[in-house]
């Protein structure tokens, strides 16, 4: 491990003197995972493609803020989601939503999905509307908060938990009608 991150930090140094080489390497080792994370916020491969080159495009330009070269895939990340949600804003049209249905969500048994397809899920998520994709990429998949998705999205706490319920409960419906269909 010691060694990884101390190609890494060479690597994180070369490219911030603007070299080339070191440039393309870390896109080469970083650039999947943030297309993944593209993919999931935005719901199709176009403007996933689009984000992740504008992102690297801003890492590259302000490489030189970086403080801790071991710190880079994280900066990377939080760079990359930020763009997602500056990419997509005016496209969002926030809602709350309240349902008593959602209410029961906290309390049902969450294994109810690992014996689905994980194709399923994924496309599934891709299909959600914007807003409850985003928070639900967030929430479950980037592992953040209610109150840190509200401050980086510029939303509320609460908008934020009923786009993540409604999201769990267009989820579960869609996918139990796929497996209803299909078996």
């Amino acid at each position: 491990m010691e060694q990884a991150s101390t190609i890494q930090t060479a690597v994180v140094r070369k490219a911030c003197k603007g070299d080339a080489e070191a440039q393309a390497w870390l896109y080469r080792q970083y650039s999947k995972s943030m297309f993944n994370i593209c993919t999931r916020m935005t719901g199709n491969r176009k403007d996933a493609e689009d984000i992740l080159q504008d992102a690297f495009i801003i890492v590259f330009q302000k490489l030189n803020q970086l403080k801790d070269p071991l710190q880079f895939g994280g900066w990377l990340k939080r760079i990359v989601v930020n763009e997602c949600i500056r990419k997509t804003k005016n496209q969002i049209r926030w809602t709350d939503w309240e349902d008593d249905r959602s209410n029961g969500l906290a309390d049902e048994a969450p294994e109810w999905w690992k014996t689905v397809d994980f194709e399923m899920i994924h496309t599934a998520i891709r299909e959600l509307p914007d807003g409850c994709r985003q928070v639900f990429t967030l929430f479950v998949v980037e592992d953040m908060s209610h109150k840190e998705i509200a401050t980086l999205m510029e939303i509320s706490e609460s908008t934020s938990k009923s786009q993540y319920h409604r999201a769990r409960n267009l989820l579960k419906q869609r996918i139990t009608r796929q497996l209803n269909i299909y078996g």
